[in-house]
């Protein structure tokens, strides 16, 4: 970090008002100074390349390229002196645990986190790893998302993918059987009639994202 000057600041995300926000929230900052923003992920990776930032903050999901995780993993691979915030909006907590094994420092939840942006770029920088100390509380049919078991939430996410359950047993190990039980087990909480409506519904609370969808393969 420059010694003695303002922070600078990059802010990546590929929605306006989204970008918008984190930019007026660096702006407003004592101590921060936004040194750019930017569309897409692959852009913040090659803009460090050629330029010294201290911080960056960053959004998981994006439309075209390379994702925000990805991208984050893949700077502090070639810059790991570069602190990193990663965002999202959805309540996806998958992505928690590969952002804390590839060192990235902070995660922050648009919709959910108490915790201010603000306080979580000054933590950040004064060398603390924030996350969130539980899920994001999110409504789904009849249950919210701390009533689902990390087996169910690991099926869900396949379901989001039009994965069989032949395909999810394969991939989580586990027997088709045994995932129609945790599928017939998700309606029965929730109300939802169908797999179908459990995976539509999932993703249009951003519940779960699943790989596919978060690095658009």
């Amino acid at each position: 970090m420059n010694n003695g000057n303002r922070i600078k600041v990059v802010v990546v995300d590929d929605q306006n008002i989204s970008r918008g926000f984190f930019e007026m929230y660096v702006r407003a900052s004592a101590g921060f100074e936004l040194e750019a923003g930017l569309r897409s992920a692959q852009q913040a990776v090659d803009y460090v390349d050629g330029h010294d930032p201290d911080l960056l903050i960053l959004d998981v999901m994006m439309q075209d390229g390379i994702d925000g995780l990805t991208a984050a993993k893949i700077i502090k691979e070639k810059r790991p002196e570069i602190k990193i915030i990663l965002t999202t909006s959805t309540s996806e907590t998958g992505w928690e645990r590969e952002a804390r094994e590839a060192g990235i420092e902070s995660f922050w939840y648009k919709e959910y986190d108490e915790i201010s942006l603000t306080e979580i770029m000054e933590r950040t920088m004064k060398g603390e790893s924030v996350y969130p100390s539980e899920p994001p509380r999110v409504a789904f049919g009849r249950i919210s998302r701390t009533d689902l078991t990390e087996r169910e939430i690991e099926i869900l996410r396949e379901l989001t993918a039009s994965q069989t359950n032949e395909e999810i047993a394969e991939k989580l190990n586990i027997s088709a059987n045994t995932v129609k039980r945790h599928i017939q087990n998700m309606m029965e909480k929730t109300g939802f009639k169908s797999r179908i409506e459990l995976a539509v519904n999932a993703r249009a609370v951003g519940l779960v994202i699943s790989d596919s969808d978060r690095t658009g393969t």
